[in-house]
């Protein structure tokens, strides 16, 4: 079974309730990189070590930090960019990521965000693994039209 690409339901409900603060001096968030096992999706409400990558080169348990956070309009779309994930020196082969925030604690701590399916095994030796994002704005990774 595979991880299954969604914004997460709870993430949604937490947005109401004013839990994740996405300014640049708000909540930490991170990326964790997950192996073809994770069946995380949008019922998945906080990070989990299950079948999350082994450490490798840059990358550690629970992931990296999301880097330059930069929330904005681009015409009717409100969208968050950020820069592209880069783990340097690492072997990997990775099937998906989730987005969570490390900083809130309630209602769970490590609220999860959202889930992206790579559509297939990502891999790299002993090189950059990159998650090249979209461009902010309409393709937006994360956007509210």
């Amino acid at each position: 079974m595979a991880s299954t690409q969604a914004v997460c339901n709870s993430f949604k409900v937490d947005l109401f309730n004013g839990r994740h603060n996405f300014a640049v001096a708000g909540n930490a968030f991170y990326w964790a990189l997950y192996v073809a096992a994770a069946t995380n999706d949008k019922t998945t409400t906080a990070y989990t070590a299950t079948n999350e990558h082994g450490a490798t080169g840059t990358y550690v348990a629970k992931g990296i930090t999301v880097a330059n956070i930069a929330p904005a309009l681009f015409t009717d779309t409100a969208c968050l960019d950020w820069l592209d994930p880069t783990w340097s020196a690492s072997t990997l082969d990775a099937d998906s990521t989730l987005l969570y925030n490390d900083t809130i604690t309630t209602p769970v701590a490590d609220a999860s965000c959202a889930v992206w399916d790579f559509g297939g095994t990502q891999s790299s030796s002993g090189g950059d693994f990159i998650l090249q994002l979209p461009t902010a704005g309409v393709a937006g990774i994360l956007r509210l039209a």
